[in-house]
């Protein structure tokens, strides 16, 4: 069942009578008794809610992995879960480089994350609002492809952006909350394991992967159909996100909250997530790369966060 739906109660009951199969299961809210949840796996309810910015009731009744839109080009956002987890790889993980070391343990508040990277259909709204830069590449082929090719600052202006027309907290994810969301409770290179995506359209490739191992095969296939322990897609691949942090050459120092960690002397940010034109250690969940201006990429990529009440 959904939650926050601004309908009539008589199509809230027509609604009720139609799914009634499928939402039997779902729960109320008590502080909420006209609203509903909103289901994670049921896109029809997400699109029947009103894309607006949610009122702090309707913020603080959300649970892990409920689902929100703050206006109608807004990226689709999820809830995610406050935790701590061990950030960076051990020295015994495959792919891994002393940039991922050391490892430390990171304490994470409870936020929301894009369901996917920022596509291009949510990037030109903020183009035709004049509040960022002309698409930098070749239309992409469909609207709902993620933006490419957008450097940090970029992504930086599509976030305050979204900040000024919801008024709500939009910024760019933490590199500690980007392989928060990667790993969703998992400590393998992937959260669907250690070695090749079993998703994979190209069996050769995954074969390769399991004879030669993970450090000399690069695919590129498609990304999985299926969303990560967290409801996140395409966290390992596609394209890179970029994140707040200013680059470090290892963990040495790294906050421990959450927090980006910002230098005054910033060389560079932080891009997480990987690319499909990457080779395969590049995608794991500790995997780090960094570029400074004007080196632009056509993977350079964005997924949002927006900071949520406890």
């Amino acid at each position: 069942m959904g939650r926050f739906i601004d309908r009539p109660f008589a199509l809230f009951a027509l609604l009720m009578s139609a799914l009634s199969a499928q939402l039997a299961s779902a729960q109320t809210i008590e502080q909420a008794p006209t609203s509903l949840a909103l289901a994670s796996t049921d896109a029809a309810i997400l699109d029947m809610r009103l894309s607006k910015p949610l009122s702090r009731s309707e913020e603080a009744a959300l649970r892990p992995k409920d689902r929100f839109r703050e206006c109608a080009h807004c990226p689709e956002m999820v809830v995610v879960p406050d935790g701590s987890f061990m950030m960076g790889a051990s020295a015994s993980e495959v792919g891994s480089t002393e940039d991922e070391r050391p490892q430390h343990q990171v304490t994470v508040q409870r936020f929301a994350a894009g369901r996917w990277p920022v596509s291009f259909d949510e990037w030109s709204a903020c183009v035709a609002a004049r509040a960022c830069s002309p698409h930098p590449t070749e239309p992409a082929e469909h609207v709902r492809d993620p933006v490419t090719g957008i450097l940090w600052q970029e992504a930086s202006h599509y976030v305050q952006w979204l900040s000024r027309l919801t008024g709500r907290p939009y910024r760019l994810l933490s590199e500690a909350e980007r392989e928060y969301v990667a790993r969703a409770g998992t400590t393998t290179a992937f959260w669907w394991g250690d070695g090749a995506d079993p998703h994979l359209a190209d069996i050769a490739a995954a074969n390769l992967v399991a004879d030669i191992g993970i450090v000399t095969i690069a695919t590129t296939a498609s990304p999985p159909p299926s969303a990560n322990p967290f409801g996140l897609f395409e966290v390992h691949g596609g394209v890179y996100d970029w994140v707040e942090d200013c680059w470090h050459d290892n963990y040495v120092g790294a906050p421990n909250d959450g927090s980006a960690w910002i230098a005054d002397d910033c060389k560079g940010h932080v891009l997480r997530g990987g690319a499909f034109s990457r080779a395969l250690q590049t995608r794991r969940s500790a995997a780090r790369l960094w570029f400074g201006p004007p080196n632009r990429m056509s993977y350079m990529s964005v997924r949002v966060a927006r900071s949520m009440g406890p």
